[in-house]
């Protein structure tokens, strides 16, 4: 039986090599293919957007800042004991509130991030899913970031090119 067994796997072994070998990969640049689709040059805009109003409010709020801290610092010596720490207090507090909007406004601009691309992430998904099933890909590698040092051109194939023009 074992003898059996062990004749069946050697004659199959060259099948099962001669089927890996026959294995076709594509690779592509994410970044590159995802920054040449327009809804990704919509959803970065939007986020700018929204970036550059938070910036706003943050500048407008170290204005007020620093406009309330010049007039501490020029009737610091004139001022009561009392008037002093309440003038302190409000600095400090001010302060603590505009951290926390940064805080804030870094979580919220993440999040919207992340709304925003989501919806362009599946879209690559999926396209690049349908052009491996009608390619007959085993696998789709993302070659940025140095991620893919060498590559075989007789058995993969770059599809970045392929990917941008099916997502435009």
């Amino acid at each position: 039986m074992r003898k059996t067994l062990l004749f069946l796997f050697l004659a199959a072994l060259p099948l099962m090599v001669s089927a890996q070998s026959a294995m076709k990969f594509a690779y592509f640049n994410y970044n590159e293919v995802l920054s040449a689709m327009p809804e990704y040059a919509v959803a970065a805009r939007n986020i700018s957007d929204l970036r550059a109003k938070y910036d706003a409010e943050t500048k407008r709020s170290e204005n007020d800042f620093h406009a309330k801290y010049e007039d501490f610092l020029e009737g610091q010596h004139n001022f009561a004991p009392s008037i002093l720490k309440k003038r302190q207090a409000e600095l400090q507090e001010l302060l603590d509130k505009n951290i926390a909007f940064k805080k804030e406004s870094d979580r919220l601009i993440e999040q919207a991030e992340q709304q925003a691309y989501a919806p362009v992430h599946a879209k690559l998904k999926r396209v690049i899913a349908k052009m491996a099933q009608e390619n007959g890909y085993a696998f789709v590698l993302n070659a940025d970031n140095n991620a893919l040092p060498y590559v075989n051109n007789m058995v993969g194939e770059d599809i970045t090119i392929a990917l941008k023009t099916a997502l435009q």
